[in-house]
């Protein structure tokens, strides 16, 4: 499910972030870090609501950079895999 729009997708059709046991937030492009993961969609518009609302700061418990977000929207402008 995603974390923003709350929708039932597809696993390969979500992002999906991970917090590692270390606490360091990062994407995982083959799904299989260990970690706590939370699902996003490949729209900006998610992605975005996500940011506003801090909806992946609930999902973690944990403080994050604004930057993640904006990786987030630059990897889904380019286009890029993350599988």
């Amino acid at each position: 499910m995603c974390v923003g729009c709350r929708q039932m997708m597809p696993k390969k059709e979500l992002i999906r972030i991970v917090k590692s046991p270390e606490g360091s937030i990062d994407l995982d492009r083959k799904g299989k870090a260990p970690g706590r993961g939370a699902y996003l969609c490949r729209k900006e518009a998610c992605i975005d609501k996500a940011a506003k609302s801090r909806l992946l700061e609930k999902a973690f418990h944990q403080k994050m950079e604004q930057e993640v977000y904006e990786k987030l929207k630059t990897q889904l402008n380019e286009g890029e895999s993350y599988r």
